[in-house]
C-alpha cells in the first residue's frame, strides 16, 4: 500500500476519524489545542486523506501517554496499527539519552489488549499494578 506519513492534521480531520471508529467528539477549537500540544503526532495519508493516526503527550521527563492510534475502518486489517505503533514506539525510543527511562502508558479500546500486548504493554490490573483508571468531564454551558 502506498501513503504518505505526515506529522500534521487538521481539527475537522482528526473529529472525523474519531467518528468514524465511534469514539466521542468535542469542539473543533479544543481538538486543535490537542493536536497543537502533541508530542508525537504520525498521520497515514492515502491520496492526501487521513487513514491511520497516532498521537502521544509527554511531560517532557520521563511520562508519555499514547492517546490515540486510529486506523479508518475501510483499513484496518492491513497492518497499519502496527505501523503507527512501531513508529511511535520507535520515536520514544529516538529520544532517549543514554541511561533514561520512560515509561509508557495508554488506555486501550476495549477488545485490543492484545494488539498492545504485541509491543510489550502489560494489562492492568497483574500481581504488581493496580486498574488502569479514568473520567470524563463536560463544563455544562450556563
Amino acid at each position: 500500500m502506498d501513503y504518505e506519513i505526515t506529522n500534521t492534521m487538521t481539527p475537522e480531520e482528526y473529529m472525523e476519524m474519531r467518528r468514524i471508529v465511534g469514539w466521542g467528539l468535542f469542539p473543533l477549537e479544543q481538538a486543535q489545542e490537542g493536536l497543537n500540544n502533541s508530542y508525537i503526532l504520525t498521520c497515514l495519508r492515502e491520496k492526501g486523506k487521513p487513514i491511520a493516526l497516532g498521537r502521544v503527550v509527554s511531560d517532557h521527563g520521563y511520562i508519555f501517554y499514547i492517546a490515540d492510534v486510529i486506523v479508518c475502518p475501510d483499513y484496518q486489517g492491513q497492518g497499519l496499527g502496527r505501523k503507527i505503533m512501531e513508529m511511535i514506539m520507535s520515536s520514544i525510543y529516538d529520544m532517549l539519552k543514554p541511561g533514561y527511562r520512560a515509561m509508557i502508558s495508554l488506555s486501550s479500546a476495549k477488545g485490543k489488549e492484545g494488539f498492545y500486548n504485541k509491543f510489550g504493554f502489560k494489562n492492568r490490573p497483574d500481581d504488581d499494578v493496580g486498574c488502569g483508571m479514568y473520567q470524563w468531564i463536560e463544563k455544562q454551558d450556563v
